[in-house]
């Protein structure tokens, strides 16, 4: 068993699914069921069961599936260790980011830092928050930004906080906002809470939503159509100059903020280049 074993079956247990699995492993599917096929023979027991719609691995499969995660992760670990230490102006960071944060405000920063630092290598993920969170809690980053307030016991760094708001083509009265069409966006819980709290002390009906968007970016562009109005983050409205906008304020009226945190474990931090974007990043964020 090599090292593109462990890979294929972390994968393939990760898709559950043949086609995907070879997609991302860049070889095609009959190549990749001949080398599952090997493995198998290797190992001595059967590790999938194959439908025509699905794969199903079998119970000594799925032990196989968690040994193959613990080799990939220790195997990359240890590259990490070994590209971080050699020279302070190289390596690799495994960063997971929020899905908008990615959008909207990291490319600059990529950008900047490989300026600094042009021989180091990003390997980014991005998801809503509490995903990130996760890969995080388990070590499969080196450096997680997440967006809403976490419980994370380790190190952390304050890197924005902007206001929430409601946007609209034309000027807001918010005595009258339940009145009006609102266009809603999925995103992450922590966010939609804060939305829903905000709207509870305020408002008695609930709000009169005329579409559900996928994404925030398209949502922003109905509003700058005319077809109603949206609370967002104001991440999202960089590049949105000719919309009406108002934060949406407490019951001390005071502005309600959505932070972005950058969290990492110390020990990653002893890595130079990794404790490099660390302090790249704190000092730009200005928070």
């Amino acid at each position: 068993m090599d090292q593109t074993d462990w890979e294929i079956i972390n994968l393939l247990f990760e898709e559950q699914n043949i086609t995907k699995t070879a997609e991302r492993m860049y070889i095609s599917q009959p190549a990749l069921t001949y080398r599952i096929k090997s493995i198998e023979k290797k190992l001595g027991v059967k590790i999938i069961h194959r439908t025509k719609q699905r794969i199903k691995f079998t119970l000594e499969g799925e032990y196989v599936a968690e040994y193959a995660q613990n080799m990939v992760e220790q195997y990359q670990s240890l590259k990490d260790k070994l590209e971080n230490s050699n020279d302070d102006n190289k390596g690799t960071i495994r960063i997971g980011v929020s899905t908008n944060f990615a959008r909207f405000i990291l490319p600059q920063i990529l950008n900047a830092f490989l300026e600094l630092y042009p021989e180091v290598q990003f390997h980014v993920t991005t998801s809503w928050s509490e995903s990130i969170l996760e890969m995080a809690e388990k070590g499969n980053i080196h450096l997680a930004i997440v967006r809403g307030d976490f419980l994370w016991e380790h190190e952390k760094v304050l890197l924005k906080r902007e206001p929430i708001s409601v946007i609209s083509k034309k000027p807001i009265d918010i005595k009258r906002l339940s009145d009006e069409p609102r266009i809603m966006f999925h995103t992450d819980p922590d966010l939609q809470q804060t939305i829903d709290h905000w709207w509870q002390e305020n408002f008695v009906k609930a709000p009169k939503v005329a579409m559900m968007i996928d994404n925030i970016e398209t949502c922003t562009k109905m509003v700058e159509s005319g077809l109603g109005y949206a609370i967002v983050p104001e991440i999202s409205l960089t590049d949105h100059d000719g919309l009406e906008k108002m934060p949406l304020r407490d019951k001390n009226n005071e502005k309600i903020l959505r932070d972005t945190w950058l969290l990492y474990h110390d020990t990653d931090a002893e890595y130079p280049i990794i404790k490099k974007f660390i302090d790249f990043i704190s000092e730009i964020s200005g928070v």
